[in-house]
């Protein structure tokens, strides 16, 4: 396979769902499109590497999103943007420019939109799947329009089967989605260096729009979720444990002792050995 494939689909007219151009391609480092803006809808699904997707919201305001290997971005269309490959790891992609009456509903059902328009799969079948319908079209732009269009259909069926709000439970909404896979994070990832644009982009998200809807729905900023997690992990090691301060400090992602301490007293109001010392159930040895 070479390193690009490019066809543009035959003026048919095909109502419920049409397609435009697709193709495959292994970028070179940093190459970049855009800025522009597209007719229809295209759907990148990556491959392998990496890249950033620059789109503008449904306010229009320019927004950032890294995109990885296993996930996929959607432009919608007269939507300004510009994707570029990663200078280390370049993006290897297929894509698909389509559009018809039955495209908006299927996008929504996907939980797409503007303002979160990064990819998610719960499936890796599903995925795996919906990818193999996509290089199927990219590598036959040859066959007959009404066959590419059955595997359109295919693509799209899988595309919103896969798709993160399809995992949630009848009633959820997709903001329930990526707060669960927020809190995953921060449970398994708290004692290390992890900053709240870290959280965002493991759920593909811009950190505005992500900090906007994590407050709405935890009821505390992602800053201030982290802060107070990380500090009733502390008091637990404190209470259960005779670890040292210091070693408490670093299990719960503070190198530095002093700024740990400072911030345990502002969420318990007394210092981490004062709070221990009225609440510890293990005695500490008289040696440390």
């Amino acid at each position: 396979m070479s390193d690009i494939l490019f066809s543009v689909f035959p003026n048919e007219n095909f109502i419920d769902l049409s397609l435009y151009q697709f193709g495959w391609e292994h970028c070179a480092p940093a190459h970049s499109y855009g800025p522009a803006a597209r007719n229809h809808f295209l759907f990148h699904y990556v491959i392998s590497g990496t890249g950033t997707l620059m789109a503008d919201d449904a306010k229009g305001m320019t927004q950032t999103y890294q995109v990885k290997s296993g996930q996929g971005f959607m432009i919608f269309p007269q939507q300004i943007n510009t994707y570029i490959s990663d200078a280390e790891y370049p993006w290897e992609y297929v894509w698909l420019e389509f559009d018809g009456l039955r495209v908006k509903e299927a996008i929504e059902i996907a939980g797409l939109g503007r303002d979160n328009p990064v990819y998610h799969a719960h499936s890796k079948d599903l995925r795996q799947d919906m990818m193999n319908e996509m290089l199927y079209i990219a590598q036959h732009g040859d066959a007959a329009p009404f066959h590419l269009i059955g595997h359109l259909f295919l693509f799209l069926d899988f595309l919103t089967r896969s798709a993160a709000s399809m995992h949630l439970n009848q009633g959820g909404r997709l903001r329930d989605f990526y707060i669960r896979e927020a809190l995953a994070f921060i449970e398994q990832n708290f004692q290390n260096d992890i900053s709240v644009e870290d959280i965002a982009t493991t759920c593909g998200l811009n950190r505005s729009y992500f900090g906007k809807i994590f407050k709405d729905t935890v009821g505390k900023s992602p800053q201030e979720f982290l802060l107070n997690y990380r500090m009733a992990k502390a008091a637990e090691l404190l209470k259960l444990t005779t670890l040292s301060i210091g070693d408490i400090s670093n299990a719960v992602g503070y190198a530095n002792q002093l700024h740990f301490s400072r911030a345990f007293k502002n969420v318990y109001g007394l210092s981490p050995r004062s709070w221990r010392n009225q609440n510890q159930l293990i005695r500490q040895d008289s040696s440390q």
